[in-house]
């Protein structure tokens, strides 16, 4: 059976402008592989609020699960849970339990819980929460797309909440070699190699170094016993440095 296939959506100018680099997207992936759900699709996107529904509609439809990071702060341009909303025609509103989160979280601070801040308790209608240990405002699940914080460290605590609820597939393995050849070497036994292995993917990334060059294979797949007879192959045929 297929492993279930996820797509994140990235939300922001500021990633698109370049001031912020997204780090989300690299966590993500890693802990996504590691659980058996492939990440195949990934999209940026600015603060517009039709292009993120559309976008949101779109990867729920072509996807099993979603991912969403940025857009659900206290400010005018956190727009993704209104968007959201309208991707698939839900109401949404200040609720009752997210709006207790965040009132306990305030009140121990000395901190009021202003209209700024409640904005972060609007969730769409038939929304599961999700906690965020870190600064108490929730994410949440509709149908598959799950909508989370941008800030690095609250999009990693809210996805290692969400995560032991997703049902995965076998976990995706690895092993490369560093090959001192020319792509144009290796293409025709790599390419040979790929359609006797179709249950493996094989990549070559060039590098050149210090007048040296050559190409990193890597081989990746489910099954252990294969990465090994490709790796073995690789080796006896080419040569070159495990990593």
């Amino acid at each position: 059976m297929a492993n279930p296939r996820a797509a994140m959506l990235v939300i922001g100018d500021e990633i698109l402008s370049g001031r912020t680099r997204d780090s989300n997207m690299h966590h993500l992936a890693g802990e996504l592989t590691a659980r058996g759900i492939d990440l195949v699709e990934a999209r940026t996107v600015p603060d517009v609020h039709d292009t993120i529904r559309d976008s949101v509609r779109a990867l729920s439809d072509a996807h099993d699960i979603v991912f969403t990071s940025g857009g659900i702060g206290p400010t005018h341009d956190d727009i993704t849970a209104d968007a959201v909303a309208d991707a698939f025609g839900a109401a949404i509103d200040v609720r009752e339990d997210a709006r207790a989160i965040l009132a306990a979280h305030y009140d121990a601070r000395g901190t009021e819980l202003n209209e700024a801040r409640l904005r972060m308790a609007r969730i769409p209608d038939g929304a599961a929460l999700i906690e965020n240990p870190v600064s108490a405002a929730p994410g949440f699940i509709l149908r598959n797309v799950h909508v989370m914080a941008g800030v690095p460290a609250i999009f990693q605590a809210m996805l290692a909440s969400v995560l032991p609820g997703l049902t995965g597939g076998a976990p995706l393995m690895s092993q490369s070699l560093r090959i001192y050849r020319g792509e144009g070497d290796i293409a025709g036994p790599l390419r040979k190699m790929a359609t006797e292995h179709p249950d493996l993917s094989f990549g070559s990334y060039p590098f050149q170094k210090d007048g040296v060059h050559g190409a990193q294979v890597v081989v990746r797949g489910t099954d252990a016993g294969q990465i090994a007879d490709a790796m073995t192959w690789l080796s006896d045929t080419f040569g070159g440095d495990t990593e």
